[in-house]
This record gives C-alpha cells, structure tokens and sequence, in this order.
C-alpha cells in the first residue's frame, strides 16, 4: 500500500485508516480533524486520547459511550467529585478500558481542571495550533508526524498545571483529533472541510 488516498464506498478519496474498519468511516468524515471547542468537550477528547494510550483508537472509539455513561459523559465537575466508590466502579465497567493508572489520571485531571476559569482549558490548548500554512499537507500517511514542537509544549503546558497522563504524542493526537492540525491527507475528500478555529 502506498500510504496514499483509498476510494471509499462512495468513490471520493479518504486516508486509508478511514476504510480499515467501519466504525472509522463517519468518525473520519465527521469529527476527525474537525475544530472541538468547549472545556468539556476537549476534556472528553483529552481522556479519550489518553485511555488510548498503547491500544487502538478503534478501541476507544467503540467503547465511546461507554466511557461517556462511566464518567458522567465528562462533566468537569461530577468527574471531580468521583470517589473511591466511584474508582471501584470505574475498575469494574467492562464498557470502558479498567486501567487504574488512566482512571486515576482523568480524576485527578478533572479535580485540577474543576479550580480553572470557564474557557482555561480551551485557550490552553488552541493557544498551541500552529499556523495554518505551517506545513504542507500530508500526501501519504508516512508524511503524517507522531510529534512535532507544538504538541511537546502542549505537554509541557499541561503537565506544568497539573494533569497527568499526557506526553507529546497524546497531545499529537489530541491536536489531530480536535481541528489544531489538518492531517488528512492532501487528496483526502475531508481535507479542509472545517477550517474555522
């Protein structure tokens, strides 16, 4: 496979990932890449992206509402306030990945954001998209970065205030998932589709 575009169902060209699995298909077209705003939103993707951590995006992205249901569908707040009940449960939720080490981080994450000012987490992290004429756009999937500056001192940002579980190819993802960078590919059908910030 040469890494390029792939001919979907439909015939228009997407990244290839997009076609490895059903279930990629509407969230590649649909959300991938796509600008995500909002503290909660971005608190979601940011526990997502985490909990991914080691396994495959198609994992997590099964077991979405699952973790949606198991962590108050990721309101900062109720997140904050979980107890050790509420870890105990968590370890037993078979609709969610039961790893203590990521558990433990999304409560304690949200037990710093809960201190934060409406829009902190927002600003902090669109604060480091890079310019949109940074780069060129990827012709194949080899041209695609697992980290680059931007998403190393996205780490260092946060880690610096407090959360945990994130490194710089977590960011990465974070930043691809949520509309920093455009990482589809140059012929892709969803390349550009949503370029607001």
């Amino acid at each position: 496979m040469s890494g390029g575009t792939v001919a979907g169902p439909d015939g228009k060209p997407r990244c290839p990932w997009a076609l490895s699995a059903e279930d990629y298909l509407a969230y590649h077209d649909d959300e991938w890449g796509r600008p995500v705003h909002g503290d909660e939103a971005l608190f979601e993707r940011l526990c997502l992206e985490a909990f991914q951590s080691g396994l495959s995006w198609i994992t997590i992205l099964r077991r979405r509402e699952g973790f949606r249901r198991a962590f108050a569908d990721f309101t900062i707040a109720s997140v904050a306030e979980f107890t050790d009940a509420d870890r105990d449960r968590l370890l037993a939720d078979e609709g969610i990945i039961r790893n203590r080490a990521k558990v433990d981080a999304t409560m304690a994450n949200a037990r710093v954001l809960v201190e934060w000012r409406p829009g902190e987490l927002d600003e902090l992290i669109w604060s480091h998209a890079p310019a949109a004429a940074g780069r060129p756009a990827p012709k194949s999937v080899a041209d695609v970065p697992a980290v680059t500056d931007e998403s190393t001192a996205l780490a260092k940002a946060l880690k610096k205030k407090g959360l945990r579980f994130i490194g710089p190819t977590t960011a990465y993802a974070l930043m691809q998932a949520c509309g920093l960078v455009d990482d589809h590919l140059a012929d892709c059908a969803s390349r550009g589709a949503a370029t607001a910030r």
